[in-house]
């Protein structure tokens, strides 16, 4: 079947069989930050944005996107590093390797929550799992990054 979409601000024309998930398509198009890891929609690890709202792209057929708007951590590149910075300077990034899906969850956070609590974050970050930390440093450095704004000199 044809498939039309925007992947990081980018059209895509297409053909995809019936059952291709979301996450294999844009891995075959070069978007290697998206991560396979539970399959079950629990870790995180494959997440990315379609219309701007955070998707375990795992779980979503490839054809759910036909027409829309679709992001990965690849296309968000600057707002992904200024994030990061604020993980690794808490030593909330470890290995790295659930990093891109937690930081898209991070970027759809800021852009749909307004001034979140820290129960508020750590309810949106729910689905975000990492064997590496002790999700202390990770609270902390988004914590900070969502204030950055408020901070003087940053």
């Amino acid at each position: 079947m044809k498939l039309e979409f925007q992947l990081n601000g980018k059209a895509v024309q297409t053909e995809i069989q019936a059952d291709t998930l979301l996450l294999d398509l844009v891995r075959s198009l070069g978007c290697l930050s998206v991560k396979r890891g539970c399959e079950t929609s629990n870790c995180g690890l494959c997440t990315v944005m379609v219309e701007g709202k955070p998707v375990l792209s795992c779980s979503v057929l490839a054809a759910r996107v036909q027409g829309k708007r679709v992001f990965t951590l690849e296309g968000l590149q600057e707002e992904a590093e200024e994030a990061g910075r604020y993980l690794a300077q808490e030593g909330g990034e470890q290995c790295g390797y659930c990093s891109p899906g937690f930081l898209m969850n991070v970027l759809a956070m800021e852009r749909e929550l307004t001034d979140p609590d820290e129960d508020q974050i750590k309810e949106y970050l729910a689905g975000n799992l990492c064997r590496c930390s002790g999700y202390m440093s990770q609270l902390r450095a988004v914590k900070k990054y969502l204030n950055r704004k408020g901070e003087k000199g940053c």
